[in-house]
């Protein structure tokens, strides 16, 4: 069970006691620089630790023979666990054949679904992954809460999809022959050539023993396989980027991370197997069955009233799940994180290290206040950052991450959010759902009804540039599921930004306006790719109202809500993170309007433009001209809107303050966390993080978080009872 919030606070004073090291006013980060480094493998990476060239590999090694070295020198080295980090296959559905006539066989869901049955999950769990690894069949992560809730129909699931070749092969012979395909000489052939399988190998882990594997059962079958081994970096403009009608490949051997504890993980279907997962061209082809999309979308909006409903919808989820099968899991991995015994690491129990949200509040070196520490990562810089729609590579998440703050931070240990710049929420929830609470930032209360108030905002009109009101919208009243009050720290405004400036109330409105902008055709920056998001976002959302400006407090109305109330506490507060402050903004709103370059990497390639990216590269000289032209005219973006709220000499400071940080640092990447992005450099893959000294927090904040609450279970015995069965005592412990 969890600790409360007030708990977990006298049990950080205790372990500030206990380490000694927390000197009196300190605030910010605990080591002076963060080096990021490309490191070429696992086993390089473990032999710099052990040479003392690299302090922390943040990526999940999953080598059993490197585990086994690792764990023979505990004077050397130290490790943390992590458990949603999983890969799989990742298909190309488009079809029946690609632009140039080549036939795609993965068009057919049939055959996608055939897939299951070819590849024995435990070969690669027990072969490949020495015991590293457990099979997976479905996106809902093994080691979370809803696979327990469901383990009925998900082992049936699994049961049903188990290893079965001779099943495989007699579905997949049909459907090809369905598609007009011939099996000559054990060869497949289409209009006289052979079927080639274009699939894309990734090489840093044990993908590439997976992807030949496959490979390999694939030639068996008769198809010709071209195998193409790719880095992360190679393989990402052909799977992600390039117009799947044009056959860049076939199959991609795909790897994810879940960076938190989700104890709701219902938004899975329609990330991962509808357009509204990602604004990419790949995702943009999935179409999956209408009743799968019309699942999906209720699980993400959690568009049910009882527990039994959602049941229902999750069951009938995994079933459509495995039929349709853009994806193949494969394997839930149980990778290690090796580091430099005497540095502490704070690492989520889900995504590791590398998955961390906390990791750069509390990483220290436990004999020193200060420092610098190395990190070795696979890859880093793989594709470009911006604020709205830029990488979500974990690779670059991790630095990016580093140099923003947060309204809530989720607890690595339960994945409930505890408060950072949030100082309490009142959640309201329509009576009958079922809702609780465990943290006490966060008080629960049910009503017969929620009503929205007519004032609150619930649109945007992209032609005035003005916020549409509920009374406007929906005259006759709207109700909600959820209202949530939230009361943000009194001392957010002014928080000091890494170019100077402070943290303003336009800075959470523009967050607000862009929301809507860029789903409105009429708009400058309007993004079809991101309308299949904006539509299942603007189905739940009610309304939003600012009551107070000094201090910040907020309404949140929506019919969205969650199992626990501090998720739907978190859904309403108003993220500010690194380079969405509105001045930040601005540069790259404008060169998008201007066609220039694009915020998402499927506009970029609709236009013939580059991706935007704040950190290097050819639209580093876009953004600054401008950020200058900006500055010359005072502008002020969505003025008759934001000109309430910013004057054009505060503009005019602002962007001055944007041009003097890129003379400095060559780059537009600019937040308010605890470090600040330095030296960057994409050629000899490494960038430089540098500690924020304005950053206000003490640096014990969260420093219980240094050490994973994992606990020891001993099973005492059973003891078997008539008539009752039996009852079995088992004794919890976690550091005695």
């Amino acid at each position: 069970m969890p600790l409360r919030l007030g708990a977990e606070v006298a049990f950080s004073v205790v372990l500030s006691l206990l380490v000694g090291l927390v000197v009196f006013g300190q605030t910010g980060a605990w080591v002076d620089e963060v080096i990021f480094q490309e490191v070429a493998d696992d086993a390089t990476a473990i032999a710099m630790i052990g040479a003392g060239e690299l302090d922390l590999f943040a990526y999940s090694v999953t080598d059993a023979e490197l585990f086994a070295r690792v764990q023979a020198n505990p004077e050397v080295f130290d490790i943390r666990r992590a458990y949603a980090v999983y890969c799989e296959l990742t298909f190309n559905p488009y079809g029946p054949t690609f632009n140039d006539g080549r036939l795609n066989p993965f068009f057919v869901p049939a055959i996608r679904e055939a897939m299951n049955w070819l590849i024995d999950r435990d070969y690669i769990a027990r072969e490949i992954y020495q015991g590293l690894a457990i099979p997976r069949y479905l996106p809902i992560t093994p080691s979370f809460p809803d696979y327990a809730l469901y383990i009925d129909t998900f082992r049936a699931l699994e049961f049903k999809y188990g290893y079965n070749p001779d099943r495989a092969r007699e579905v997949i012979t049909r459907e090809m022959e369905a598609l007009g395909a011939e099996l000559v000489d054990g060869k497949w052939y289409y209009n006289g050539e052979p079927v080639v399988i274009i699939m894309l190998i990734r090489v840093e882990d044990a993908r590439k023993d997976i992807g030949d594997y496959v490979a390999t059962l694939l030639e068996d079958l008769g198809f010709t396989v071209d195998r193409q081994y790719k880095t992360s970096r190679e393989a990402s403009p052909c799977w992600i980027f390039t117009d799947p009608a044009e056959g860049c490949f076939h199959i991609y051997t795909g790897g994810w991370v879940t960076t938190r504890i989700s104890r709701d993980q219902g938004g899975n279907f329609n990330f991962f197997y509808t357009p509204r997962g990602l604004p990419f061209p790949l995702w943009q082809a999935y179409q999956p069955d209408p009743e799968f999309q019309e699942i999906g979308d209720k699980l993400e909006k959690n568009d049910f009233t009882t527990l039994e409903e959602r049941e229902a919808l999750f069951k009938r989820a995994a079933e459509l799940a495995m039929q349709d099968s853009v994806r193949v899991w494969l394997v839930n991995e149980a990778p290690f994180f090796p580091f430099r015994r005497g540095l502490s690491v704070a690492s989520d129990l889900a995504g590791g290290v590398y998955g961390s949200y906390m990791w750069a509040f509390a990483m220290r070196w436990e004999d020193q206040v200060g420092g610098t520490v190395r990190i070795g990562m696979i890859d880093i810089l793989v594709e470009p950052w911006n604020p709205i729609a830029g990488t979500n590579w974990i690779y670059d998440m991790m630095p990016i991450r580093a140099t923003q703050d947060w309204m809530t931070l989720p607890d690595p240990f339960t994945g409930l959010f505890l408060p950072q710049r949030v100082e309490r929420a009142e959640v309201y929830v329509k009576e009958g759902l079922p809702v609780g609470v465990t943290y006490d930032w966060v008080t629960l209360e049910f009503m017969p009804e929620i009503e929205v108030p007519a004032d609150a905002w619930i649109d945007w009109d992209a032609t005035s540039q003005t916020f549409i009101t509920v009374g406007e919208k929906y005259p006759e009243g709207l109700t909600a599921n959820t209202k949530t009050v939230v009361y943000y720290d009194p001392a957010l405004f002014p928080k000091p930004i890494h170019d100077g400036s402070t943290v303003d109330i336009a800075d959470v409105i523009i967050q607000l306006i862009i929301l809507f902008d860029r789903a409105k055709p009429e708009s400058a920056i309007y993004d079809e790719a991101y309308v299949p998001d904006f539509e299942t976002f603007q189905a739940y959302f009610k309304g939003v109202k600012i009551i107070s400006t000094d201090p910040l407090v907020i309404e949140w109305y929506s019919d969205l809500w969650y199992l626990d109330a501090e998720y739907i506490a978190e859904e309403a507060t108003i993220e500010i993170g690194a380079c969405d402050l509105w001045h930040t903004l601005v540069p790259g709103i404008l060169a998008e309007a201007a066609g220039e370059a694009a915020f998402s990497a499927d506009k970029a390639d609709t236009l013939g433009v580059e991706w935007m990216n704040y950190v290097a590269g050819p639209v580093l000289d876009i953004l600054a001209k401008y950020t200058q032209q900006a500055l010359d005219e005072s502008y002020i973006p969505y003025e008759p809107t934001l000109g309430a709220y910013i004057t054009e000499a505060e503009a005019q400071a602002r962007y001055q303050n944007l041009l003097n940080w890129y003379q400095e640092k060559g780059h537009f990447w600019v937040g308010w966390g605890p470090f600040q992005l330095g030296a960057v450099d994409p050629v000899g893959g490494s960038l430089v993080l540098e500690k924020f000294e304005a950053f206000p927090d003490p640096s014990d904040k969260w420093l219980r978080f240094g050490e994973p609450k994992i606990a020891e279970l001993e099973v005492v015995g059973p003891r078997v009872l008539p008539r009752t069965g039996a009852v079995i005592p088992v004794k919890i412990t976690f550091q005695g």
